[in-house]
């Protein structure tokens, strides 16, 4: 397998379990001339596992900016550099971006190799719809988690989040709020010795009382809107009242908190209802 020259791989790793590594990315890291890790602690484990020894630059979103100018630099001079992340794909939810940009317009070959992705891999087993919205990871304050959850509620796919297990009750809370009616699954330390997965309703599921370890990949399943059964003489009633005191968009965002249909429905009643008010 020959490398081509002046050429950035972008080379998955495993997500935990160091078998799980692709033929390909192996050869690919033993030829590569510069590696560029997150951790090079950490991908020293995976490098001393493959008998590989390479020059590794440590790069992270701390220090990203800063180390561009002297990547683009080892590229241009025609040396071939891999990035790789402490698991999984890079750069997703993983530093990289600015450098993929730089070498589009440095007009520097750019390579993938896949492999591993905690993404695909929850969705593989948690039996929910295969069209899907990938998030990452999620706001730590409250404040703002409420408004990012406000706006994908009404996401009819399932939702794949990152989730810091020391804050899972956390978020848990919270998604209680918005996500009640929804399935979750929740997939902790995928490929390693103590993986294990829960699954259950959402406004069924408990806290946790134990510590869990690791980074957690979450599945909140797809929306199940059953229109056919809501009471429309109800919701106009509804609209109707709110429409003399607030703005349309606010109650629209009422009747939905209350009500099980979707919100573009209830939008279309409003909106009728604000029509034959000015034909009037």
């Amino acid at each position: 397998m020959k490398l081509l020259s002046k050429s950035l791989y972008v080379v998955s790793t495993p997500i935990g379990n160091l078998d799980d590594i692709t033929v390909r990315a192996i050869e690919v890291l033993k030829k590569t001339d510069i590696i560029l890790c997150e951790d090079t602690r950490h991908s020293l484990k995976l490098l001393n596992h493959l008998d590989i020894k390479k020059k590794l630059i440590s790069y992270h979103k701390f220090n990203e900016k800063k180390e561009l100018d002297k990547i683009i630099k080892y590229l241009n001079e025609g040396k071939i550099l891999s990035l790789i992340s402490d698991a999984g794909t890079p750069l997703l939810s993983d530093p990289g971006r600015i450098l993929i940009q730089k070498c589009i317009e440095e007009e520097i070959n750019i390579i993938p190799i896949p492999g591993v992705s905690a993404i695909t891999t929850s969705m593989s087993i948690s039996g929910f719809k295969d069209k899907f919205l990938f998030y990452g990871f999620l706001p730590k304050k409250e404040k703002e988690l409420q408004k990012t959850l406000s706006n994908l509620r009404d996401v009819s796919f399932p939702l794949v989040f990152f989730v810091p297990s020391i804050k899972i009750n956390f978020y848990l809370k919270v998604f209680k709020k918005f996500f009640s009616e929804r399935e979750i699954f929740i997939a902790k330390e995928i490929t390693k010795l103590h993986e294990k997965f829960y699954r259950q309703k959402v406004n069924e599921i408990k806290m946790f009382k134990t510590r869990l370890k690791g980074e957690l990949t979450i599945v909140i399943s797809e929306k199940n809107i059953k229109d056919d059964f809501f009471d429309e003489k109800k919701i106009i009633e509804k609209a109707k009242k709110y429409l003399k005191n607030y703005r349309l968009k606010d109650v629209v965002e009422m009747i939905f908190d209350t009500e099980k249909m979707s919100k573009k429905k209830i939008y279309k009643i409003c909106l009728e209802i604000k029509k034959n008010e000015n034909n009037n």
